[in-house]
């Protein structure tokens, strides 16, 4: 399985504007650029599109932890906050916290902790971050 986005930039660095496209569409020349990424400037960047992805592919591969332990949940609500650190002349992507609440009929709070476990350290995003991993796991009522 291959996705696929596209990015387009036109002139420099800060002063430039870019536009990203993915192949679904949910992304369509959508705006980026210095402003949006380290400023507040309306339009995404590509922490924002990271953080959205290691939430999603986080609360799915809990789904089927859940799943394949005879489980479902009402609901799971994840977070993610990616953080981006100066280094040397550039940036790293160091962390990427995760906090979720979780509603599951049944669960008890072991077999609950051992699932997010499981699911955070095997989700393909959480696989391809070179970056601190955390996992706040809440199981409410």
């Amino acid at each position: 399985m291959n996705r696929k986005a596209n990015a387009v930039w036109q002139g420099s660095g800060k002063d430039g504007k870019g536009q990203l496209t993915t192949q679904s569409g949910v992304l369509s020349s959508n705006p980026y650029g210095f402003n949006t990424r380290f400023e507040s400037e309306p339009g995404t960047n590509p922490e924002e599109l990271i953080a959205a992805a290691h939430a999603g592919c986080f609360t799915m591969a809990l789904a089927f932890q859940l799943q394949g332990a005879g489980f479902t949940a009402d609901e799971l609500r994840t977070e993610a906050v990616v953080t981006l650190e100066k280094d040397g002349d550039g940036f790293t992507i160091t962390k990427s916290a995760l906090t979720l609440t979780a509603k599951i009929p049944g669960i008890d709070q072991a077999k609950f902790d051992e699932l997010a476990g499981i699911a955070e350290k095997n989700c393909p995003v959480s696989k391809v971050l070179n970056a601190q991993i955390s996992l706040n796991a809440t199981l409410s009522a």
